[in-house]
């Protein structure tokens, strides 16, 4: 399925132990040296999902970057705990492989965690599947560039594609507009770049697009909602 060639990857350790993948050709990282897991808590479930659950218990996510799964990892213990239902759609280009995220240390030694962790990413491609009762899972393989998102139907979008100043072309006016209008009115995009470039194409598009507190390592972050 897919063509890892082109993106040979390391695992790292980041600074509150979590795991994250360097891509050598790139010179980039999958997440926050500083801390992978800890900045994913902040800027996809603080920022993104749970402030979107204030207001709906049944939500559609879309992610940019379907990476590591540590997002929907994340995504699906919210919805675990705080029994709201998620419909997740992952999009990514070079999905991990399995002797990759098998040794990616998200779950712990919590044996359960563990097999969701390894059924997000042992799932087939293109087909949505009920990962547990209330997170419901679709990952697509696809270039961002030539996503074919549905209209007006997320609620959540996390964007955690490489950065603007590696790939800028993934950060474009044109890609914030497809995003835009695959959400619904009210619906929430969070992202780790402030990047005036990319805070401009989000505005050119329709987003409000905000500078909020980020986590450890990262003074801000960008929040866009999408405007009735």
């Amino acid at each position: 399925m897919s063509d890892n060639k082109l993106l040979k990857r390391e695992i790292i350790r980041t600074n509150d132990g979590s795991h994250s993948l360097f891509v050598p050709s790139l010179n980039e990282n999958y997440h926050s040296t500083h801390g992978a897991k800890q900045e994913a808590e902040h800027i996809i479930i603080k920022d993104a999902l749970s402030y979107k659950a204030e207001q709906k218990q049944v939500l559609n996510v879309l992610e940019i970057g379907f990476g590591t799964g540590l997002n929907a990892l994340l995504t699906l213990q919210y919805a675990l705990e705080h029994d709201i239902e998620v419909h997740y759609i992952g999009v990514e280009k070079y999905p991990v492989l399995e002797s990759e995220y098998k040794q990616l240390n998200y779950a712990g030694s919590d044996k359960k965690l563990q097999e969701l962790f390894g059924k997000l990413h042992s799932l087939l491609w293109e087909q949505e599947f009920a990962v547990s009762k209330p997170f419901h899972l679709k990952k697509i393989q696809s270039d961002f560039r030539e996503m074919k998102l549905p209209t007006n139907h997320f609620d959540v979008v996390y964007f955690d594609a490489f950065g603007p100043d590696i790939q800028p072309e993934l950060w474009t006016a044109a890609i914030f507009k497809n995003i835009y209008k695959s959400m619904k009115d009210g619906g929430v995009l969070t992202t780790y770049s402030v990047k005036g470039d990319v805070r401009r194409a989000m505005k050119s598009v329709g987003f409000e697009v905000k500078k909020i507190p980020g986590p450890p390592g990262k003074r801000e972050i960008t929040r866009a909602i999408k405007t009735n």
